[in-house]
């Protein structure tokens, strides 16, 4: 989710434009429920996103999740109190008639604006992060083979499906038009992933947030191997950017934990993790209510 550079207008251009013409209103969901996530069986986890013509379904989705995915946003750019990672809830949403899948952020936005008396302000903060940028050497990444052909359609309709499922040793995440990726047996593989995906699924595992500054443009399969000790680091931080609570004794095998092993498992594909500072703007919280509005 991303905004693009807006040309300036005349000044009188903007004046007879403010005469001329009202806003229009945001879209918002025919219908829309949202639920507290039922419990899930102990050592697993369940996670959906479906956005078909009709209807939107997410399943065991924080607020946070929800707030990333309405202003399009990583989720280190949303700050709130600890319970908006941890509580989870259900939304199932009808779609206005003629509404495009790039439309629903918007309703979401509506929504929990209104059910959860969502309110914020956005500023810019500083982050120490790693930019992913091409090695010295050559690039080791293997190009994924062409897709499939597929009947032609109109992008804004195509359906998304994202799901997640895992236990104790391990998930693997579908993120729909053959991309996945999975984390278990002290590796992780991944099909099909652009560089803006394989940031994201770098930024599961690393103490900092990963940004793509490597100017490529292809779908790659990649494989990654570490150490038990190692993977192990990895699997509890991703867990606490999932915000799922942890143990004491869990947080307590992070001591001595650094990035360097996904720093080297990187140059082994003939990459780079460059450690830099940069300014990204985040939403803060200023209220939002535990418990949302009757449906």
């Amino acid at each position: 989710m991303r905004v693009m550079p807006l040309r300036f207008l005349p000044i009188l251009t903007l004046a007879v434009s403010a005469f001329a013409q009202t806003a229009a209103p945001r879209p918002e969901f025919e219908v829309a429920s949202i639920r507290p996530s039922g419990p899930q069986p102990p050592n697993t986890l369940g996670i959906g996103l479906h956005i078909d013509g009709a209807q939107v379904n997410c399943s065991f989705l924080s607020l946070r999740d929800y707030i990333a995915m309405a202003w399009r946003l990583k989720y280190y750019q949303v700050s709130g109190p600890d319970w908006i990672a941890n509580t989870r809830f259900d939304i199932a949403a009808k779609l206005p008639d003629g509404a495009k899948r790039d439309q629903v952020p918007e309703m979401l936005q509506a929504l929990l604006e209104d059910r959860f008396h969502l309110k914020f302000h956005k500023e810019p903060k500083e982050f120490a992060v790693y930019a992913l940028i091409p090695g010295k050497g050559t690039l080791k990444l293997k190009q994924s083979a062409a897709a499939p052909a597929t009947e032609p359609s109109d992008p804004s309709r195509n359906s998304v499906n994202v799901t997640a499922s895992g236990g104790r040793g391990g998930a693997t995440i579908s993120l729909g038009n053959g991309a996945n990726f999975s984390f278990t047996e002290n590796r992780v593989e991944a099909s099909r992933l652009n560089m803006l995906q394989f940031v994201d699924l770098l930024g599961r595992f690393a103490e900092k947030p990963v940004l793509d500054m490597t100017q490529l443009n292809g779908t790659y399969d990649i494989t990654m191997e570490f150490s038990p000790d190692d993977f192990r680091a990895m699997m509890i931080r991703s867990a606490i950017a999932a915000g799922v609570p942890l143990p004491p004794q869990a947080l307590q095998l992070l001591n001595g934990a650094t990035d360097e092993p996904l720093f080297n498992a990187v140059e082994a594909l003939g990459l780079r993790l460059d450690r830099r500072k940069a300014p990204i703007d985040v939403i803060v919280i200023d209220k939002a209510e535990k418990a949302p509005t009757e449906n």
